[in-house]
């Protein structure tokens, strides 16, 4: 009872109950982010120096928060293993071939090479395809897989997806069915087309990315495929080249899908040569684990995750003179947010029914892939993790009034979500760029699909106005830049309201007697552990 009166009263706080506005110099989650996205910290890269520094630090701060060891062998510490890939670019060639002629395309400026999964040493005239935007959703009654032959051929694709899928579904069809569908149809890989109006950051700094070594996990059942597939992505400027034998054009397409239309699929009437030059190593680098046990008899057996992404890009080439990509929003902002909540719950004394898991998490920035290894393979008994709440990026670059909680209507998790913004004065707002994806590019899609229903919450504006510009500017000029870095301004007051939701939301959730369920109408019910994981 005292644990439940206690979160009414902090989901009552006013705004104005804080005594004093933060400033860099006296904000606790600032000070955790000027730490992480220093210098010294080398942007945190996977498997690096600068991100088991930048763990030991979480670890520390997980101790002073009084949250006992949740990792490996009584240690803060989950081991995770992974193979990290760097592609050759300047030894590897890309071309197109049109009976007796070839066109090239040159690596970095018209085409990126994946680095993520296994390439093959070399691509021998592959016919293309073109595949429309590549969704495998027979159940949803969309299926550009549906009667094509692709055995032997390289498909190319077109991100977005019709009207009459929601974003979550093309979401989970792009990220997870896409490629199982590809490695069963006989295909030998897939070439991007991303659509301008949907790209994160221009084609200049995918480039300078794209020089960055990839990683998958080592364990080969946790990987995307099971053979070499070739995986390359084009820059839309240069994308006609590819349908220049289709009697279809690139403005048309986009025009299409723009619009959100179904996308024709057919020949290409071109194949494609590669040879890809590749350096892989086995490297290791942890997830950070903290555990708050429960007090309830009963419900201190089940376990909500708190997460956020510790790793970054590390060092790569340099923008404006910077070789650091620091992370300071991306994603140093949330792992402050789990650490200042983790703190706040041991500063006043909470004694939350259920148990709570707050993991700092590797690899997200390859993936996914710490997420991924933690939920197949958690350090808490997996059946019962009941709920997972992420953190990336959540850009508190604007007064608070208005969160993003990707997966609200998805689950029982995202209407306590939302009750809880009600009741501290916020709304909550729909995805405002769908075709983005982000549904399922941060940690808590790991989680879902084991069956967990889990939300990522966000500062959002409304569309059209100031504050949806700054995000949007932001993602243009500073998203996997060394931008990102300590000078940026940023709202900390905002900061410390989100943190304060998140405190309100976790006691909400881990005190409630109900766990959180997925809605019956919901698309990713089916991953659930049983019958009694899905509501009406």
């Amino acid at each position: 009872m005292r644990s439940i009166l206690l979160a009414a009263a902090i989901a009552a706080l006013p705004l104005t109950a804080l005594a004093t506005t933060p400033t860099k110099d006296t904000s606790a989650w600032w000070g955790h982010i000027k730490v992480l996205a220093s210098n010294a910290y080398e942007g945190r890269l996977t498997g690096s120096p600068g991100y088991f520094k930048a763990a030991h630090y979480v670890a520390d701060q997980f101790k002073a928060a009084g949250l006992q060891p949740g990792g490996d062998q009584g240690t803060y510490f989950q081991s995770v293993k992974y193979l990290e890939q760097q592609v050759d670019a300047a030894h590897s060639s890309v071309a197109l071939v049109d009976g007796g002629k070839t066109t090239p395309l040159a690596v970095g400026p018209d085409l990126t090479l994946g680095s993520r999964d296994a390439q093959p040493a070399s691509l021998a005239a592959a016919p293309l395809v073109f595949l429309g935007y590549g969704l495998h959703l027979p159940e949803a009654g969309y299926d550009d897989f549906k009667g094509q032959d692709l055995k032997g051929k390289v498909v190319v694709i077109l991100g977005g997806g019709p009207a009459t899928l929601s974003a979550a579904l093309k979401s989970h069809a792009s990220s997870t069915e896409f490629p199982k569908a590809l490695e069963a149809s006989g295909a030998l890989g897939v070439i991007r087309v991303q659509n301008p109006k949907a790209m994160d950051i221009p084609w200049p700094r995918i480039i300078a990315l794209s020089s960055q070594p990839g990683m998958r996990l080592a364990e080969p059942a946790l990987q995307t495929y099971h053979r070499p597939m070739f995986a390359a992505s084009v820059n839309p400027e240069k994308a006609q080249a590819l349908f220049a034998r289709s009697g279809h054009g690139f403005a048309e397409l986009l025009a299409l899908a723009d619009a959100h239309k179904p996308l024709p699929r057919f020949a290409l009437n071109q194949a494609v040569t590669a040879k890809v030059v590749t350096h892989t190593r086995a490297i290791s680098s942890p997830n950070v684990v903290g555990l708050l046990p429960g007090t309830d008899p009963t419900l201190k057996a089940q376990y909500v995750v708190v997460s956020a992404h510790l790793d970054h890009l590390g060092i790569g080439e340099p923008i404006k003179g910077d070789r650091v990509y620091h992370g300071a929003m991306d994603n140093a902002a949330g792992v402050a947010a789990m650490i200042e909540t983790a703190k706040g719950l041991h500063a006043k004394g909470h004694k939350l029914r259920r148990s709570i898991v707050f993991v700092a998490i590797a690899g997200e920035e390859k993936g996914l892939l710490g997420s991924k290894a933690f939920a197949e393979h958690p350090t808490v008994p997996k059946a019962a993790i009941v709920a997972d709440i992420n953190m990336d990026e959540f850009l508190p670059l604007f007064p608070l009034k208005h969160l993003l909680v990707l997966g609200e209507g998805e689950s029982t998790l995202g209407d306590a979500a939302r009750q809880v913004a009600a009741q501290r004065g916020y709304d909550t707002l729909p995805d405002p760029a769908p075709d983005r994806n982000i549904f399922v590019r941060s940690d808590q899609y790991s989680f879902i699909k084991t069956g967990v229903p889990s939300i990522a919450l966000k500062v959002e504006g409304l569309p059209g106005s100031a504050e949806a510009k700054m995000d949007k500017d932001w993602n243009t000029y500073r998203y996997h830049s060394p931008q990102d870095d300590l000078t940026q301004p940023v709202d900390l007051q905002s900061a410390d309201d989100f943190d304060a939701y998140l405190l309100a939301l976790l006691t909400h959730v881990a005190d409630a007697e109900a766990r959180p369920v997925w809605h019956k109408t919901s698309f990713f019910k089916r991953f659930a552990k049983s019958p009694a994981a899905v509501g009406n």
